[in-house]
């Protein structure tokens, strides 16, 4: 055989074993329907229990686990002005643009029960949902919730300061605005 006849045979070979039989084997895209199983959907629902490969499984502290910075709390501020101040508007008193166009109000941060509500409260919520809110681990990661939590607690706090603990140039401004 010649060399060229040789190479011919190797290439038509190699051209053959080629095949794409995993490619081309049966399958259901997403969401298609199925006969295979009773309730006639094609993928099934993850068993109870079922976490995700990255999921975080440490344990989950009761207080904020950073210090409180100030480029911690723009970052709770921006993704609170993003995934909460449409429920809970910018100033946290459960009045946001959804409410105002007819769904039911969230609780406002101010009332005594949230404010008196742990740190944890806050992240678990937005971890998990409660009640018509659902769950934002999918698109808040653990550091942007404890963020968040730090900025509610700011939301919170600018609300219910005690005079006596502001500074005094705060204090002279606001006796200045208070008098007539």
């Amino acid at each position: 055989m010649s060399r060229l006849g040789l190479t011919l045979l190797l290439g038509a070979l190699a051209v053959a074993g080629c095949r794409q039989d995993m490619e081309d084997q049966p399958r259901y895209d997403p969401l298609e329907a199925s006969s295979q199983f009773a309730d006639g959907m094609s993928a099934r629902t993850p068993v109870t229990g079922t976490v995700t490969r990255d999921a975080d499984l440490s344990p989950v502290p009761d207080k904020i686990p950073y210090p409180i910075t100030t480029e911690l709390l723009q970052r709770g501020q921006q993704r609170f002005d993003i995934f909460c101040s449409p429920c809970h508007s910018r100033t946290g008193d459960g009045n946001g643009m959804i409410v105002q166009r007819g769904f039911p109000a969230p609780p406002s941060y101010h009332q005594d029960a949230l404010r008196k509500a742990s740190d944890r409260h806050f992240y678990d919520v937005i971890t998990n949902g409660y009640g018509a809110m659902y769950s934002y681990a999918a698109r808040v990661p653990p550091q942007d919730r404890w963020a968040i939590v730090a900025y509610i607690r700011a939301l919170q706090y600018s609300r219910a300061a005690p005079v006596a603990e502001l500074p005094q140039s705060l204090r002279t401004r606001l006796e200045a605005e208070a008098s007539p």
